[in-house]
C-alpha cells in the first residue's frame, strides 16, 4: 500500500468508527524520539491524520506521553510493557491478555483518559 492509501484508509477507517459512536473525546499518545526513524515518520503520519480527523468532527482531544500512560495504568512511568499489559488486563476484567500489543496500548492509553477527569467516564467508573 502506498503512504496516501494507507493514511486515506486510517482517515476513513477512523471517521466512520467516529461516525457510529460519536465519541466525547479523543487521547492520542505523544510521540517520543524513536531510534527508528522510518517507523517514527511512518506513525507520526497516522498520528498526523488521527488528530486531523477528531479536528475536523470537533472533537476534543488530550495527549499523553508514554510516561504518562504508564504512571497512570501501572503507577510507575518506567515500567516494562507486560507490566501494562498485565494491569489492563486486571483493570479491565478481562479474560485473557488483549492482542496484539497494540491493542493493549490503546486500551492503556483510554483508562489514562478515564483516569484524568477529562473524560466522562471518570465519574461513570469512579476513576478520579
Amino acid at each position: 500500500m502506498t503512504t496516501e492509501q494507507r493514511l486515506s484508509e486510517i482517515f476513513r477507517e477512523l471517521n466512520a468508527i467516529i461516525d457510529t459512536y460519536h465519541p466525547d473525546s479523543m487521547a492520542v499518545e505523544e510521540l517520543f524520539f524513536n531510534t527508528n526513524q522510518t517507523t517514527g515518520i511512518r506513525v507520526a503520519e497516522a498520528r498526523g491524520v488521527i488528530l486531523l480527523a477528531g479536528q475536523l468532527k470537533g472533537i476534543p482531544i488530550a495527549e499523553y506521553t508514554p510516561l504518562q500512560v504508564k504512571q497512570s495504568v501501572v503507577g510507575y512511568g518506567r515500567a516494562e510493557k507486560k507490566q501494562v499489559i498485565t494491569m489492563v488486563t486486571m483493570l479491565l476484567g478481562l479474560p485473557k491478555p488483549p492482542k496484539p500489543d497494540d491493542t493493549a496500548d490503546a486500551l492503556a492509553l483510554a483508562i489514562t483518559h478515564a483516569h484524568s477527569g477529562c473524560s466522562r467516564l471518570a465519574g461513570y467508573y469512579n476513576l478520579k
